[in-house]
């Protein structure tokens, strides 16, 4: 069923306002019953006064109308149901408030009955009186009620508001007539205007029609009616505003339209526009297809905008489409997905290197993280591998890339001075460019690769800015996010990339940048380490590269060879050299016919790399005389012994003894030689000197090699000892080194670069290492199980104690010097002492064979 709007039905009608109030007036003369036929409507409320249409189909209605017209009264009462979809409605699914109307024209169709019908007075439904056919009620009419002389005043200012309201509406309304804004002002009774307003609301719902038919009370129905028309009001003029903006929009897109293709027309004309506009065109959607953020598109669409106004000749045409083709080539979306097959991982990072364990660990945590933390982003680690040159840092960078199945870039920051190489330079100059940083993201093509930068600690500033700096951001997991590059000039999201950074050394980090990263040490591979690496990486590798697969064989001693008395370093690049070195040369051997094939052995080594360049006696040979001492040395490459040399020289009596101190050292060092000669002169007497020693003698200290700058407090106990061994004569056993600061009490404290130190010692020949007390627990937990077993460690607290392990005993001393003096013998390899050295405090350490 439906309700045709008050200006159809009067036009049909011919009738007016007047009119419909004329008849009403003369059905006033008509007795309406107390009982009446009942016709149920389906989403269909009829208000007093409103003439409207009904469909009628069921067999039952029908009757019902047919019997109303043969009674010749015309009237019949009509009630929505509570339930439109009811076959067969009883009294309890129709509403108890309904309306009586008369039935003003009447037509038969296909499908039933065609009414138009209009509403008398509301009434009530009092009780069923018959069911069948159809629904037969008494019924209580309604009668309108009057208005309060005390809410008079009240009710006109709600007529007045809902007069507006519904004007109102009307204009914003495609579903009402202009014409219907006039009704609140051709209709000034307040309960009408009510009802004719709810009737012709087309957004209100059934239930809330029901509602103002069933309220009585004029004040209370007209609130709610303004109450549902102030609703009804707001939606219309949000969906106004809505479509105003849309409106808006397009207009502008179809008049950019319009201009570009007059643009296009007077370009073709010129003979100029059909290449840059294609240009432009594609360029317009690889920005649609890039992913841009929003800022970025917009940036780009403004450029591209400028660009289509520019004369292709003009020289900012190519810096716009410079700068466009960069936007649109950076991989905003694109990303890897990583391998989060730990054990995938691992059998990946173990193939390409050996050891290493604490970086592996680091990795196979971060996937770990990955793996169970599936909601939100995880934060990349920034790390940084500080070691000596050679020990894989960079090849480790590149197979972390391949275990976690993302891209690799890498850069190399030594010797940068220029900021610009990390942000770029700013369009305005010519031939800018991006930073190092975007340009290996787009090398890349993937937002998360692993990213390597090469040598950290060696960046440089000058008056062109502080690249340390400007690594700040870059670095920053809380900052990189939103990394702008100068160029770019837009955000470029940098938390999704796993950065790598190394460095042989930490001191010329900037302490910020420092802080930001997750430094893990890698220190130099012990021997057996590096026989591994060259049978299972380095031989093969070179074998490869000289294509001589199959026609040699390395046997495990000449590699020990090699590694033992042809290189001393902490990696291996030497190591690949010498092996290179040989394959070189059998590489030759078999073009010159001289064999078919080879197996290395140590006297083929030494045939091809000449005489051995190390030997593991070094250490004893320089201790033969008093007032030498063998100290461990950290060095961006690696550990290392280092000979501390103190000499005497008779001092003039005018003058007061002096100390002197060479070997370009630091102020660290140097305030070091200071207090080891301070407590050598306080206790003179216990290490066995005579007390007026210093008084008639200058005293020199001289550390070997002059041309290389050393620092450090480690040196500390090598100076007293070599100190205490000049001033009582005593010579300082062989094959014993040492390391750790001193005071002037005569404690001893705890020092870094254990390992490496410890490494350097045991290439060198070393077997007994005196360490300070307190670096017992990096000894047990950084050194190699097979370093621990072969170098014997002796822990110390003060001084006293390091004197009497690293000296021998006075007379032991002289009797060995005097032995010497008769026999007048240098010692050398081939004339060293078959005998057993015996340090107090350790176990029993025969020498080096």
């Amino acid at each position: 069923m439906e309700t045709k709007n008050l200006s159809e039905i009067l036009d049909q009608t011919g009738q007016g306002q007047s009119a419909s109030q004329e008849e009403q007036n003369r059905e006033g003369g008509l007795r309406i019953p107390e009982e009446i036929n009942l016709l149920p409507l389906r989403e269909v409320v009829i208000f007093p006064v409103l003439i409207a249409p009904l469909g009628v189909g069921r067999e039952s209605s029908i009757k019902l109308v047919n019997d109303a017209m043969v009674d010749g009264n015309r009237l019949i009462a009509v009630a929505c149901m509570k339930d439109p979809t009811i076959e067969n409605p009883t009294l309890d699914d129709v509403y108890r408030i309904g309306t009586v109307v008369v039935v003003r024209m009447l037509a038969q169709v296909p499908e039933g009955m065609r009414l138009i019908v209009q509403g008398i007075q509301r009434f009530e439904i009092l009780e069923a009186l018959q069911t069948k056919p159809y629904l037969r009620v008494r019924i209580r009419l309604i009668p309108e009620p009057g208005v309060p002389e005390e809410q008079k005043m009240e009710i006109e200012a709600l007529r007045r508001n809902i007069g507006q309201i519904f004007s109102r509406i009307v204009q914003l309304s495609p579903d009402l007539p202009d014409e219907m804004q006039n009704l609140p002002n051709n209709i000034t009774d307040p309960s009408q205007l009510t009802d004719l307003i709810a009737a012709q609301m087309p957004r209100l719902t059934f239930q809330e029609r029901q509602e103002i038919l069933e309220t009585i009370e004029l004040k209370p129905r007209m609130t709610r009616l303004m109450a549902l028309l102030y609703r009804e009001m707001q939606l219309l003029e949000l969906g106004s505003r809505l479509q105003s903006e849309v409106a808006q929009e397009m207009g502008k897109t179809q008049r950019e339209y319009y201009l570009r293709e007059h643009l296009r027309q007077i370009q073709k004309e010129l003979g100029e526009g059909d290449e840059q506009t294609r240009e432009i065109e594609e360029l317009r959607q690889k920005i649609a297809q890039s992913g841009m953020p929003e800022e970025a598109r917009r940036e780009a669409e403004r450029e591209l905008d400028r660009l289509g106004r520019m004369n292709p000749a003009a020289p900012e045409y190519n810096v716009a489409r410079t700068y466009l083709d960069w936007m649109v080539s950076m991989p905003w979306q694109i990303s890897t997905e990583d391998n989060l097959d730990i054990a995938a991982v691992k059998q990946v990072l173990d193939a390409d290197h050996y050891g290493l364990d604490k970086v592996k660990d680091r990795i196979l945590e971060y996937l770990s993280v990955r793996k169970f933390k599936q909601d939100g982003a995880v934060r990349q680690p920034i790390l940084c591998f500080v070691g000596p040159p050679g020990v894989g840092k960079t090849s480790l960078g590149r197979s972390i890339a391949r275990a976690l199945g993302r891209k690799f870039v890498r850069i190399s920051l030594g010797g940068v001075r220029d900021e610009a190489e990390i942000r770029g330079h700013r369009r305005t100059y010519i031939g800018a460019l991006p930073g190092q940083i975007i340009q290996g993201i787009r090398r890349a093509e993937s937002n998360n690769p692993v990213f390597m930068m090469d040598e950290i600690d060696k960046v440089q500033a000058d008056f062109r800015g502080d690249p340390s700096s400007a690594l700040l951001e870059v670095l920053d997991p809380e900052q990189n996010a939103e990394f702008r590059d100068h160029y770019l000039d837009v955000p470029f999201d940098l938390s999704n990339v796993l950065f790598i950074t190394t460095a042989n050394v930490l001191d010329t980090i900037l302490p910020p940048l420092r802080d930001r990263m997750e430094v893990i040490e890698i220190a130099g591979y012990t021997e057996e380490e590096k026989i591994v690496i060259a049978e299972q990486h380095l031989i093969p590798k070179q074998i490869h590269e000289h294509g001589i697969k199959g026609k040699i064989t390395f046997r495990r001693d000449a590699v020990q060879r090699i590694v033992r008395n042809y290189t001393r370093e902490a990696g291996v690049r030497n190591l690949e050299r010498e092996i290179a070195t040989i394959c070189r040369k059998v590489t030759r051997g078999l073009a010159e016919g001289r064999f078919r094939s080879i197996t290395i052995t140590p006297r083929v080594v030494t045939e091809y790399l000449g005489a051995p360049r190390y030997e593991t006696e070094e250490a004893l040979e320089r201790v033969e005389r008093t007032g030498v001492a063998t100290g461990l040395v950290w060095t961006p490459m690696g550990g290392d012994i280092i000979f501390v040399e103190a000499t005497a020289m008779p001092s003039p009596t005018n003058r007061p003894s002096t100390l002197t101190i060479t070997g370009q050292l630091g102020d660290v060092m140097k305030e070091s030689a200071q207090a080891a000669l301070s407590y050598v002169r306080a206790h003179a007497r216990e290490i066995g000197a005579p007390d007026d020693f210093y008084d008639k003698h200058d005293i020199h200290i001289h550390v070997p090699a002059g041309a290389i700058p050393k620092d450090g407090p480690s040196a500390g106990v090598t100076m007293v000892t070599a100190l205490a061994s000049l001033f009582s004569g005593r010579l300082a056993r062989p094959l014993i080194a040492m390391t750790g600061e001193i005071t002037l009490t005569g404690k001893v404290l705890p020092v870094g670069g254990i390992k490496e130190k410890a490494l350097g010692a045991r290439r060198a020949g070393i077997k007994t290492v005196i360490l300070p007390e307190r670096n017992r627990k990096d000894v047990m937990e950084d050194l190699p199980e097979e370093v621990r077993s072969e170098l014997k460690f002796v822990f110390v607290e003060d001084v006293g104690r390091v004197l009497e392990l690293a000296l021998e005993p006075k007379r032991s001393a002289r009797a060995r010097a005097a032995d010497g003096n008769h026999k007048g013998e240098k010692v050398v390899e081939n004339a060293r002492p078959r005998r057993t050295q015996r340090v107090p405090g350790a176990v029993t350490v025969p020498p080096a064979q």
